[in-house]
């Protein structure tokens, strides 16, 4: 006769630790930053300098929330930049054109949303690799911001109720913060208390399992796509209205910190697991760490370096150590 035992319930401060060890980790190393800075310069801790990092991560956290869906589905986007550019350049034409500002903002974010749902089609439909067919977008999308401006700077006057989305400030706090704020929130509560942040992750862990099972895994992948565009185009208009100006110079570079903000996060590049939270702290760490540099008065190009350095970390951990806890868990089980 076979005996059946139960396996023993673990510690349960070892199960919170294990299930929230990216995110604890990620504020440890942001608490280390900030410590770190305040002692290397006496400015980086004073509320001026404090508001003015919430209003340049504004941009990068709106478009990270949206890209942890990405990354969450084992997907890419690296078109987000040209993106950024191409709708901040679009929106300085159109709003020098005489069109009202408010219809700019709605015809902005529709062209995003149609943009990233295209890309998602090609990924999700075609089934071609979604670094494949961003990368191909960076490139389409940035060469369409250069020929619509000649590369010259597009500047937007006349705008006041525009600009306040930049530069405004609403109870002392930066306008574009509290926007940025509100889409994390909106991002978290999707990705888990709604039924859409759930077939996300199933997608992202296995793809097949999920259409099985009834779900449609084409159009939650072709659909995350959109959300990058829809995103992309916000922070383009942020970043115009900040600026003052549409230039398809904007946002070189950009897709790097996002994705380094979204994988120091701790959502998984293999997919299956995405953590809001941790995209918030990821952003704030890039924001944090360039700003800081900038302060000692380090080249800003080194920030870059650091940059590349904390993608590839990432990544390492993301392979590697917990790929290691994953098979220690099993063993255990």
């Amino acid at each position: 006769m076979v005996t059946y035992t139960s396996r023993s319930e673990g510690s349960r401060t070892n199960d919170f630790l294990s299930e929230h060890a990216q995110v604890l980790s990620i504020t440890g190393f942001f608490l280390v930053c900030l410590v770190f800075f305040s002692f290397q310069t006496e400015t980086f801790l004073t509320t001026g300098n404090v508001l003015n990092l919430l209003r340049q991560a504004a941009p990068v956290l709106v478009v990270a929330s949206a890209m942890t869906f990405v990354i969450t589905t084992a997907g890419i986007d690296l078109s987000v930049g040209s993106q950024v550019a191409l709708v901040n350049a679009l929106a300085a034409i159109a709003i020098a054109a005489g069109v009202p500002w408010p219809l700019v903002v709605a015809m902005m974010l529709a062209t995003g949303v149609t943009i990233g749902l295209l890309q998602g089609w090609f990924v999700a439909h075609q089934a071609i690799p979604a670094f494949i067919v961003t990368l191909a977008g960076l490139s389409i999308f940035r060469g369409l911001a250069l020929l619509l401006t000649k590369g010259y700077s597009i500047p937007i006057r006349d705008a006041p109720g525009f600009t306040y989305l930049g530069r405004g400030a609403f109870l002392g706090i930066p306008v574009p913060a509290i926007l940025a704020v509100l889409v994390a929130i909106l991002a978290y509560v999707v990705l888990t208390k709604m039924r859409y942040g759930r077939q996300v992750v199933a997608v992202g862990a296995n793809m097949e399992a999920a259409r099985r099972v009834g779900m449609p895994a084409k159009w939650i992948t072709a659909s995350v796509y959109g959300l990058t565009g829809l995103a992309s185009a916000f922070a383009g208009l942020l970043i115009a209205a900040r600026l003052g100006s549409g230039s398809s110079n904007a946002a070189v570079g950009f897709e790097l910190d996002v994705i380094a903000a979204v994988v120091l996060g701790g959502t998984s590049l293999m997919g299956g697991r995405g953590t809001i939270i941790g995209t918030v702290l990821g952003t704030l760490t890039i924001a944090v760490i360039g700003n800081g540099l900038i302060l000692m008065h380090i080249s800003p190009f080194f920030t870059q370096i650091v940059t590349g350095v904390i993608i590839l970390a990432a990544i390492w951990l993301n392979t590697r150590i917990f790929s290691s806890g994953l098979r220690i868990g099993r063993r255990k089980t």
